[in-house]
């Protein structure tokens, strides 16, 4: 499962000078002054008053190329030249069409879905339940009951993929299969597969016409247990009627090196009732990942990993058989392949497909035509012509959809800078790029009309919480629909600012953000604390309100202390090369680049170059115990989260694309396991995890604390029972108190 964390516009603003040799600022958003400061309770996750501090929003979906608003009470058609607003129907409505009764039905209509253009369908999941509104008759059409976990709805047949005693089952109707009869915890269906890596988020795939379901198959019987526990809650008012006796709660958990589970993928037809499975033969140590359709929903694609994950191959079977019909792309590397996102077919074009891959360097959109100018690759049973239709030094981030009259492709991506994310139009005829989103900046999420013709732009600057404009595509007319008003306004908020220093190669330039203490003072002396992650798949230094600072950096800003964070190599967005310098030794060359950001901080005048502190959370924390027992006399005090602590324990798809396994790769294992480091620790240290983790398992605290205790040096170590690898709710606000408590204490 991918270590992940959360988290300039270069071309728009002014080069600000040189402050250190090695370092240059590239932006910066001022301070503001107010009266109150900014509590945990108000800004951090889960927070009492969190509510009403975030930044507000406009939640938005497209019915056909009609823009709605959905909000709690009701749903609204946006006029897209003028931004107003007409009401749909409202919540009290939708319960009187549910039926002559009191009770509320509907609570929300935030996930009201329109899935045909044509239609004045609404469908809205409560619970368990489906119900389908015609809400210009203002009629319930449908109200089906799914006895079980739905996992997947498609709109085309109107049938429900759900689990019931861990088996898979559609309905259609009154209609009901059970696809299998031997799930348990050791064989899952329709789940995500392979610990969500690949892009795997999901395990159930509709054919375009909702006559066929693809879906995962995971045989995890042969992979060890690892062995969680569950503390029983505690009753205070009768505590005497708990049990007093914590239960076992095993975690299959398949670590680098040892034996890993067994995916298989089925196709279930509902026009037969029959299901065959892709005869992709033995699954041992192989990865199945990025399921697509064909058009006419005959065949199935998918990409297939070899376990070293550097053979990647784009395979095509028959639907209706299960026989393999073809192999149409291969990619290896030196390194690792990491397929992450399916093929898409053209929508005016059944015979060509969207293909994605960093084959040359970066993340790039590729156009595949099937049978009709010859094949690539020798003994193809499907001849493919293979083209690119983006290129450069920047990476595309995702297909956001088609505008089929233009013959072209709507992305996202950062060819103007590596920390924006802007949204263009690509024909696919020509390859031409255009800019299409509102200013060109920033950092942008995008939705685009069935039709293609209109583009719901949300965007946020350094200083701009967020804007939501409404964009014609045709003609590049913008309507600004909605501006965020600052929620921080009237508090006291400190500096933040972005620049750029070299990394440990000398010639790469890496992203930094700095957030100063509330009322800087240049004069004096203020304590430093590195925020770190570092990982690959995530990145902190962005384009976004006030370059995607975390809430808790503006609450110790405002404490008195400057808060740093620097994307060095290994992180996310910059190319393959950048992502794959860490190979076989994670965390090294990462090091080496965070130090290159702790040079510059010593070189101001105004950090305390003695007074340096490190906290990080998953990855993060890795890194942070990492550098506090690597340079362990220039940092003070760490505090490290849900840290890995040896690869050997992390799971087989992540650990061994980045590490091989344990038995090809015995000196990177060493060299970054943090056990053979527990006795180089100097500084106060405290290590947090949640005592239910199942991504970075508590072996990996527990473990380094016993070679601690060997090495006689002295972390400090806290955990929260029943939580997994981030604390939710409001435990999030006690978490982060601790944290900012340790500082408090041992960094002043």
């Amino acid at each position: 499962m991918n270590i992940k964390t959360s988290f300039i516009a270069m071309a728009a603003m002014l080069s600000m000078g040189v402050q250190a040799q090695t370092a240059q600022q590239v932006g910066m958003v001022k301070e503001q002054t107010g009266d109150k400061g900014l509590t945990l309770e108000d800004i951090n996750f889960g927070g009492r008053n969190f509510h009403n501090m975030r930044v507000q929003n406009r939640w938005c979906t497209w019915w056909g190329n009609q823009l709605v608003r959905q909000d709690a009470e009701a749903c609204f058609i946006v006029d897209k030249k003028s931004g107003k607003e007409r009401r749909l129907f409202a919540i009290n409505e939708v319960n009187q069409w549910a039926g002559p009764t009191k009770s509320r039905k509907v609570h929300s209509l935030y996930n009201a879905q329109f899935p045909y253009a044509d239609k004045s369908i609404v469908v809205i999941r409560e619970g368990h339940t489906i119900y389908t509104f015609d809400f210009k008759k203002k009629a319930l059409l449908s109200e089906r009951q799914i006895d079980g976990d739905i996992l997947e709805t498609c709109a085309a047949s109107e049938a429900v993929a759900y689990l019931k005693d861990d088996n898979l089952y559609v309905q259609r109707g009154v209609k009901e299969w059970q696809l299998s009869a031997d799930g348990s915890r050791n064989i899952v269906y329709g789940q995500s597969v392979h610990r969500d890596e690949f892009g795997i988020h999901k395990g159930t795939f509709w054919s375009p016409d909702g006559t066929r379901l693809a879906f995962y198959r995971m045989d995890q019987s042969m992979v060890t247990d690892y062995p969680q526990v569950n503390i029983p809650e505690i009753n205070f008012n009768h505590p005497e009627t708990e049990s007093c006796i914590a239960t076992a709660a095993p975690d299959k958990y398949p670590m680098t090196g040892e034996t890993s589970h067994k995916v298989t993928v089925g196709v279930f037809d509902l026009n037969t009732g029959k299901t065959v499975y892709l005869k992709a033969g033995d699954p041992t140590d192989r990865y199945f990942t990025n399921i697509a359709w064909s058009a006419d929903g005959s065949k199935v694609y998918m990409f297939e990993l070899n376990r070293d994950q550097n053979d990647s191959r784009l395979t095509c079977y028959d639907a209706q058989t299960g026989e393999k019909s073809g192999e149409l792309y291969r990619e290896t590397d030196e390194k690792y392949v990491e397929p992450q996102n399916p093929i898409m077919f053209l929508p005016w074009d059944s015979s060509t497909f969207i293909m994605q891959s960093r084959c040359d360097g970066y993340n790039h959109l590729y156009l595949c035509s099937i049978g009709k100018h010859g094949s690539r690759m020798a003994g193809n049973t499907e001849s493919v012509d293979i083209k690119p239709l983006t290129q450069g030094e920047w990476e595309v981030f995702e297909v956001v959809g088609f505008n089929a009259r233009r013959k072209s492709v709507i992305i996202t991506g950062n060819a103007l800078s590596p920390i924006q994310k802007n949204v263009f139009m690509v024909d696919c005829v020509t390859g031409k790029r255009t800019l299409i989103d509102a200013n060109g900046e920033g950092w942008h999420s995008a939705q685009i009309s069935s039709d293609g013709q209109y583009l719901y732009d949300s965007y946020t600057t350094p200083d701009t919480p967020r804007n939501i404009a409404i964009i014609n595509v045709d003609n590049g007319k913008k309507l600004d629909y909605f501006s965020a008003p600052d929620p921080w306004k009237g508090y006291r908020v400190p500096e933040y600012s972005c620049g750029t220093v070299k990394a440990a190669d000398g010639t790469t330039d890496l992203y930094w953000r700095m957030v100063k203490p509330t009322g800087f003072d240049p004069a004096k002396k203020y304590p430093a604390i590195v925020y770190v992650y570092g990982g690959p798949h995530a990145h902190n230094v962005e384009a976004s309100w006030h370059y995607g600072s975390r809430s808790w950096e503006t609450y110790m800003a405002d404490k008195g202390y400057l808060l740093y964070i620097l994307d060095n190599r290994g992180s996310e967005h910059r190319g393959k090369a950048f992502e794959q310098v860490t190979f076989r030794q994670l965390g090294q060359e990462e090091m080496k680049d965070q130090m290159k950001g702790v040079e510059y901080l010593k070189s101001l005048p105004y950090v305390d170059g003695d007074k340096i502190g490190v906290h990080g959370w998953s990855f993060g924390g890795f890194m942070t115990i990492s550098l506090m027992t690597n340079y362990p006399d220039v940092f003070k005090v760490g505090v490290a989260g849900g840290p890995v602590i040896d690869w050997h324990w992390y799971e087989v798809m992540y650990g061994e694309r980045y590490m091989d396994t344990p038995q090809t790769n015995p000196e990177g294992y060493k060299k970054t396991s943090l056990l053979y480091k527990a006795k180089d620790l100097k500084g106060k240290l405290q290590i947090i995890t949640g005592y239910n983790d199942p991504t970075v398992v508590p072996q990996h605290c527990l473990t380094f604390l016993k070679a601690c205790i060997a090495a006689g040096t002295q972390p400090d170590f806290f955990a929260y029972p029943g939580e997994p690898h981030n604390m939710r709710g409001h435990q999030s606000t006690h978490l982060h108190e601790r944290i900012s408590q340790y500082f408090f204490d041992y960094l002043k």
